[in-house]
């Protein structure tokens, strides 16, 4: 088994559509960044990668790189799975944490959690998605940003 930790963390700003596990949240801002700013499909990414020894979200689409300047990060969730496939490795537990003080999650926390599930073509059972506040420190506390950790499990593909 393997087993990756992926992390990010995007500003929130106005006049940006705010999209956590690929889910449009309705707020009055959404999170800055050279994509769409995902950071749960951000942290996804990072933490497959980094399970997969592949490095990181930015060695494979970089912030400079203008094909990506407002990018889907579905986008990215399916280059990760294409490079498990060639690795004959399969994705086989996800859990996360959301951390977020505004705006609060708990309405949508399941609709990302079985978007999230489906996209990775995981049972419900097999994915964990949570949500905390910083209980008002830091960015996040403050409400300037959302932040995101995952934790992922990895196997062989059998009979590979």
């Amino acid at each position: 088994m393997r087993v990756g930790i992926g992390y990010d963390i995007h500003a929130l700003k106005a006049g940006r559509r705010l999209v956590l596990g690929g889910v449009l949240i309705p707020y009055r801002q959404g999170l800055a960044g050279h994509s769409d700013g995902d950071v749960l499909y951000h942290a996804i990414v990072d933490a497959i990668l980094g399970a997969a020894g592949e490095g990181d979200i930015g060695d494979f689409f970089p912030d400079t790189d203008l094909r990506y300047q407002g990018a889907n990060s579905h986008l990215f969730i399916k280059k990760a799975l294409e490079i498990l496939k060639k690795k004959k490795l399969k994705l086989t537990h996800l859990d996360s944490i959301i951390l977020a003080e505004a705006p609060k999650l708990s309405a949508v926390k399941k609709k990302i959690k079985e978007n999230v599930a489906r996209v990775l073509g995981l049972e419900l059972s097999h994915v964990g998605v949570k949500a905390k506040t910083h209980e008002g420190f830091g960015a996040v506390g403050k409400k300037q940003a959302i932040a995101c950790q995952v934790v992922v499990s990895l196997e062989p593909l059998k009979g590979k």
